[in-house]
């Protein structure tokens, strides 16, 4: 009787087993892509399909018609954003479409893009770097003791300068989906040295193994960035 009751519990074990390896692998397969990525792979997804929807053409993403889209687009984006679409088509729709990667590859597609890119090309336009006389001028007009508010923005930028982190690590998302606190650095983790203080930075995108670093910022220096980050704390 033990013998037949062990051997009834063991299909039910193995099942289980199963059941939750499948939601693991669902986990780690939906983990793939940032959110943040995944949101923006959504937007072009979308321009796909409505213009699958406005010229009466089949979803399916072949050749021709992701040609036909490459030219469509070209009176909607910069050109040079045109293969970034096609890329987020086709990670998106690879699972129904496990051919689309390879119509993307195609020679029409490659030479659709680059005819767009020479026949509609742009210069490409770079922000000003922000230069120390920028920075004062910044330190400076808000003053020694600011609001809040004002000490946060002044705090952000002469940080992120000092550090040279990006936009996205110094912020956080409106859009409640793309919050991820792997991505923000908590104010207990802040470290304070004798040259100056530190804190963490869990990762972000580009991080994929989520190794995290520890950015320092240093006494002195002109502007303060030390000192009104210590300011920013205690507010």
């Amino acid at each position: 009787m033990i013998h037949i009751s062990t051997m009834s519990r063991q299909p039910v074990q193995e099942a289980w087993t199963l059941a939750c390896l499948n939601a693991e692998l669902t986990i780690n397969l939906g983990m793939v892509i940032d959110r943040a990525t995944h949101d923006s792979y959504s937007s072009a997804l979308n321009s796909y399909l409505t213009f699958c929807r406005l010229h009466s053409l089949n979803i399916k993403p072949t050749q021709q018609t992701l040609a036909l889209f490459v030219t469509f687009q070209l009176a909607h984006i910069n050109p040079k954003s045109v293969d970034t679409y096609v890329c987020s088509i086709s990670n998106l729709l690879e699972t129904p479409f496990p051919d689309v990667h390879a119509a993307h590859k195609s020679t029409l597609i490659s030479h659709a893009l680059q005819g767009v890119k020479q026949r509609n090309g742009v210069p490409t336009s770079c922000k000003l770097p922000l230069t120390r006389d920028n920075l004062l001028t910044i330190y400076n007009v808000y003053g020694p003791k600011p609001p809040h508010d004002d000490l946060l923005f002044t705090t952000q930028i002469l940080t992120g300068t000092n550090c040279l982190m990006r936009l996205a690590e110094l912020t956080w998302p409106d859009k409640l989906s793309l919050r991820d606190y792997r991505k923000v650095s908590m104010r207990h983790s802040v470290e304070f040295l004798p040259e100056g203080l530190s804190f963490w930075l869990p990762g972000h995108k580009a991080d994929k193994f989520f190794k995290g670093n520890r950015p320092i910022v240093c006494k002195g220096g002109s502007p303060d960035t030390y000192t009104r980050l210590c300011e920013y704390l205690a507010s």
